[in-house]
């Protein structure tokens, strides 16, 4: 497995973004002044346990873990569209809360719309092990995660991702300039 930290959470007592910001679990191929100053840094919640999205469905508490164990990382698309590659996930993990992700936004293009206000999660994946849910909707008990996408309007409303920083405090000060 590489040293892009997807997996379960790293343990009781532990406070995972606070050990995310060590380098080693900042992916593979980033190395200490090689990213560049276009590159943004942004940190969310892909998914949320137990909130219902928009169609009805709710995923349970460890519905990513197998997809979560596989070597292959997962991308970061804008809106979707498999051709669009935004940048990288450098960190993968499932807490109490939901899927945790963070990444590098490395496209000029996703990095205009985060700057300007875009920030939606939504994950695209293949159920494996669902219940029905009354009156609609599913339990997700298990699924294949295929990839984690930059969004407009997200399907699960409090999925979001924040800018991360020198881009946040910019960000910051360009709103209150206006």
């Amino acid at each position: 497995m590489s040293s892009t930290q997807y997996g379960a959470h790293p343990g009781a007592g532990r406070d995972p973004v606070r050990r995310s910001l060590l380098p080693d679990f900042l992916g593979p191929d980033f190395r200490r002044g090689e990213r560049t100053s276009s590159d943004l840094l942004i940190e969310g919640y892909a998914s949320l346990f137990g909130v219902p999205d928009a169609s009805g469905d709710v995923v349970r508490a460890g519905a990513f873990s197998r997809s979560l164990q596989r070597a292959a990382p997962v991308p970061m698309l804008l809106q979707h569209r498999p051709g669009a590659i935004a940048g990288r996930w450098v960190r993968m993990v499932e807490d109490g809360r939901g899927l945790y992700v963070r990444g590098l936004i490395e496209s000029a293009a996703a990095r205009s719309m985060a700057e300007s206000g875009l920030s939606g999660l939504s994950i695209g994946f293949r159920p494996r092990i669902w219940n029905r849910r009354r009156p609609d909707g599913r339990e997700l008990v298990e699924v294949d995660l295929v990839e984690v996408s930059l969004v407009a309007s997200p399907m699960q409303a409090r999925a979001r991702f924040a800018l991360m920083g020198a881009a946040a405090a910019r960000n910051n000060f360009q709103m209150e300039r206006t």
